[in-house]
């Protein structure tokens, strides 16, 4: 967990860094309670009063009104496992977990409150949204947890949040949508009629978009185990067909139930995925 901060933290730093223009929107806060003044703390928040009182430096902490509530939605499953080239790429399931992590923290210094629910075939984990900043350390609990097993099933988890947001918010898919286009499409439409905005960001490794132009080869679903012995180099060009097929499929439902689809394959730069966050979180207001 504690690599997954560093490196969720200095992808957000670094992207931050490299924004021209801030999409960040103010916000207003209450305040909530004090706590014993730490070596490094704003002294514009020391509250004097307590000073005078104790002879001891307090600080102010504050509650952030939010803007917006979201969850992350992190498919777990156990084709997110996989990886094509290990030495030089990091598997879906950990290039899911960085996206997440840097998701929640993006969120949370906007001022908004985010959770989280990881799936398989059911619901694994649930974290409620709030936006108090040390929620970021129960997010990173969770997702640097998530291990990927079992077969999929979107659509519960899906459902799932829609009857957990009372009012209008943001649901963050991320998955390798290896999963019942039907049902799935279904479930994320039935968000869109309830007001909440959709974002879909969908995982592929490099090596899924094209086969290997080797000759005979052994394939295998790593969900059911199921397995097809068939030549690689005889079924490129039509199992590359059928990726970009399903991918145009995903665009053309997106647009229909008005939610955002991104295609990130494991070597895309993660500041792309916030970059297209922030578009859409700009939209909201």
């Amino acid at each position: 967990m504690a690599n997954l901060e560093l490196v969720a933290r200095g992808v957000v730093e670094g992207f931050l860094m490299g924004l021209h223009n801030s999409p960040y929107r103010g916000f207003s806060v209450e305040f909530a309670e004090n706590r014993p003044y730490n070596p490094g703390d704003d002294i514009r928040f020391v509250d004097w009063k307590m000073w005078g009182r104790s002879d001891r430096y307090y600080v102010k902490q504050f509650e952030e009104e939010t803007n917006l509530r979201a969850y992350i939605v992190l498919d777990v499953s156990h084709s997110m496992q996989w990886v094509s080239d290990p030495q030089r790429l990091v598997s879906k399931i950990e290039y899911a977990r960085m996206l997440a992590a840097s998701l929640g923290l993006l969120l949370l210094r906007q001022g908004d409150a985010v959770g989280v629910i990881t799936f398989n075939d059911q619901v694994r984990d649930h974290l409620r949204p709030r936006s108090a900043r040390q929620h970021w350390q129960r997010l990173l609990r969770v997702v640097g947890n998530a291990d990927a097993s079992g077969t999929t099933e979107a659509a519960a988890a899906i459902r799932d949040v829609a009857l957990r947001l009372q009012r209008r918010g943001l649901v963050i898919l991320i998955s390798d949508l290896l999963v019942s286009p039907e049902l799935t499409r279904t479930a994320l439409s039935y968000l869109g009629h309830r007001g909440h905005e959709v974002l879909v960001f969908h995982l592929m490794d490099p090596g899924e978009r094209d086969l290997p132009s080797t000759g005979d080869a052994v394939y295998f679903d790593p969900e059911t185990g199921d397995e097809l012995i068939t030549n690689s180099a005889a079924l490129r060009r039509r199992y590359r067909e059928a990726v970009d097929q399903a991918t145009r499929n995903w665009v053309l439902d997106a647009a229909r139930i008005g939610a955002e689809y991104h295609l990130l394959t494991t070597d895309t730069p993660i500041g792309i995925a916030l970059r297209s966050y922030l578009d859409k979180r700009a939209h909201l207001g």
